[in-house]
């Protein structure tokens, strides 16, 4: 007995086919994306006092290496963040003595001559704080109270605790 012919696929599922062939065509004949785009930076914080430390991060260079330049605190360089390089960190500290103001961050993907990102940082006037970092004068006297009055009943509950113990054995 002579085998049946395959029936046509239905309109629907042909046109479905037809799609996503044509998808695939245009996919294999359209040039390849670059692996990065236009670089992005950051520098954190964005305000900050003469001695003080920002965080320097770039991503997108598809380099090893960056350079960020500033008349706020000189050169710095930066390096992978991670394995594939997909952001390059670092840190500077701002110069002692840098005027209050707007200074430009140009960061350079490879270094000098590589592509260019140029950020703002501003310097205030003032000095970095240093110590605690500036925790206690932002506090309250009724925060300061408060923490006080806890830390007191926790050492308070401690004491009880090991006294009955003690009393126990």
């Amino acid at each position: 007995m002579p085998a049946k012919p395959p029936a046509a696929p239905p309109t629907a599922a042909r046109r479905l086919m037809t799609v996503a062939a044509a998808t695939l065509i245009a996919a294999a004949a359209a040039p390849a994306t670059v692996a990065y785009a236009f670089p992005s930076a950051t520098v954190s914080p964005t305000a900050v006092a003469p001695g003080g430390r920002v965080a320097l991060n770039v991503a997108g260079c598809g380099t090893q290496v960056a350079r960020v330049t500033s008349t706020a605190f000189g050169e710095a360089r930066l390096t992978p963040g991670n394995q594939a390089a997909a952001s390059l960190i670092g840190s500077a500290t701002v110069y002692d003595n840098a005027t209050p103001g707007a200074h430009r961050v140009v960061f350079e993907c490879g270094g000098p001559g590589g592509e260019r990102v140029t950020l703002s940082l501003q310097v205030t006037t003032g000095a970095a704080r240093g110590g605690t970092g500036g925790s206690i004068g932002s506090m309250s006297p009724g925060q300061i109270a408060l923490g006080s009055a806890l830390t007191a009943g926790a050492l308070g509950a401690g004491v009880w605790v090991m006294r009955r113990r003690a009393a126990a054995s």
